[in-house]
C-alpha cells in the first residue's frame, strides 16, 4: 500500500490530480458517488471567457485516466487510519440491497468539489412555481441539447433576463461569500443567446459585476457593444407569471434610484456555489474543520492551501471554496505533486 492513493471526488479536480499521479508511478482509485465522472463540467456545453467547448477540457483531462482505477456510484461511510495508511469503506446502494467494500490507501486527495444552490429556496423568483423560470445551469443543458433555446409554451423568447448572486451574497440564505464565476457565466450566456437570436432583447440583472479574470472586463464589453446587452444595477425583488407564461419582474434600478417593473419571456437564474452534501461527513471522519461559509478549511489558506493539516490527507478543487475551471485545474495539479511528495517521504514508500 506504500504507493497507493484514493482520490474521492471525480470532477475536474480528482480527475486531473489522477492524472498527474499515475504519471508519478502512484496505484490511483478514484472513488466517484454519480454514476459517471465528470461532474459539473460535464453538463456545461461552452466556457468562459473564449467559448470553446467544454466537452474539450473534460476529453483532454479524462485522456490521462487509463491507468486510474474508477469506481462510480459509491458512497464513503467510514475512513479510518493505522499508521501511513487508511482504510475506506464504501456503499453501492442497489434497488435491492446495499454492497459495501474497503479500499486502502497512504494517502488520500478530497476533491468532492460543489453543489449549485437550490435555487427553490428563492421562492420570490419562482424557480419550479413558473414554468418559464429556469437556472443557468438548465441553460446550458438547453444549450448542449443543440435544440435551441425556447419558452416552455415553445416559443423563441423575445425578451430574457438573467438574474446574477442567485444564493451568493444573501445574509437571507446564509450565503454572505461571492461565488466568483456567477457574473462572467451571466455575460457568457447572454452573448451567446444573441447570437442564437439576435432580435431578442437581453437584461442582466446585478448587484456589482466582478469580471476578476484575464479577458472577462473585455467579455463584458463585448456584450455591451458588439451585442447590445442590457445591464441594469439592481436586486430582483420578486417575480410573477402573467397568463400567456411570461414573468413580470418587480426590481429598482439603483443607479437611477428608480422602481422597475419589466417582463420578460424567459427568466434565468445564476445560481452560485454551496458546499457539496457529503463533504461534511467526510470531513467529520478525518477531523477536519470548515469555515463559517461551509467550504472546508486548509492548513493554510497562504502557504499550505492543498494541505489539510491531517498527515496524508490533502485538498483539491472547490470544496475549499468557488472557483473556475483553470483554476480548478491548476489546483489539482498543486495538490498531486504535494501528495507524491509527501508519499515519497513516508517510511511506507520506502519499504
Amino acid at each position: 500500500m506504500g504507493n497507493s492513493v484514493i482520490i474521492i471526488g471525480g470532477g475536474i479536480s480528482g480527475m486531473t490530480a489522477a492524472g498527474i499521479l499515475v504519471q508519478q508511478g502512484l496505484d490511483v482509485t478514484l472513488l466517484e458517488k454519480e454514476n459517471e465522472t465528470g461532474g459539473h463540467l460535464a453538463r456545461w456545453d461552452r466556457l468562459f471567457p473564449d467559448r470553446r467547448k467544454a466537452s474539450e477540457v473534460l476529453d483532454f483531462v479524462k485522456a490521462g485516466l487509463n491507468q486510474v482505477k474508477i469506481v462510480t456510484g459509491v458512497t464513503v461511510t467510514g475512513i479510518s487510519k493505522h499508521d501511513y495508511d487508511f482504510t475506506i469503506t464504501t456503499r453501492i446502494q442497489h434497488p435491492a440491497s446495499s454492497i459495501h467494500s474497503q479500499f486502502s490507501a497512504s494517502a488520500l486527495l478530497l476533491a468532492t468539489g460543489f453543489d449549485l444552490f437550490e435555487a427553490r429556496k428563492k421562492e420570490e423568483y419562482g424557480y419550479g412555481i413558473y414554468n418559464n423560470v429556469i437556472t443557468s445551469a438548465d441553460l446550458e443543458d438547453q444549450f448542449k441539447s443543440g435544440k435551441g433555446i425556447l419558452t416552455r409554451e415553445g416559443k423563441i423568447p423575445g425578451r430574457i433576463g438573467l438574474v446574477h448572486c442567485v444564493g451568493s451574497r444573501d445574509e437571507k440564505v446564509g450565503n454572505l461569500y461571492c461565488s466568483k464565476v456567477c457574473c462572467v457565466t451571466g455575460v457568457k450566456q447572454a452573448i451567446e443567446l444573441k447570437e442564437m437570436y439576435p432580435a431578442s432583447e437581453v437584461f442582466n440583472f446585478y448587484m456589482d459585476l466582478r469580471m476578476f479574470d484575464r479577458h472577462f472586463e473585455e467579455l463584458y464589453y463585448e456584450a455591451q457593444q458588439k451585442w447590445g446587452v442590457s445591464f441594469i444595477r439592481g436586486r430582483l425583488s420578486e417575480c410573477a407569471e402573467n397568463p400567456d407564461g411570461s414573468i413580470i419582474l418587480k426590481t429598482e434600478d439603483t443607479l437611477t434610484g428608480k422602481p422597475l417593473k419589466m417582463t420578460v419571456d424567459l427568466l434565468i437564474l445564476l445560481t452560485g456555489f454551496v458546499p457539496a452534501i457529503g463533504t461534511s461527513a467526510i470531513c467529520g471522519m478525518l477531523g477536519l474543520k470548515s469555515g463559517t461559509d461551509g467550504f472546508v478549511n486548509s492548513a493554510d489558506s497562504h502557504t499550505s492551501n492543498n494541505s489539510s493539516g491531517v498527515p496524508g490527507v490533502f485538498l483539491a478543487g472547490a470544496l475549499k471554496g468557488p472557483i473556475s475551471i483553470g483554476e480548478a485545474i491548476a489546483d489539482a495539479r498543486a495538490a498531486a505533486v504535494q501528495l507524491a511528495g509527501y508519499i515519497k517521504s513516508t517510511t511506507a514508500y520506502n519499504d
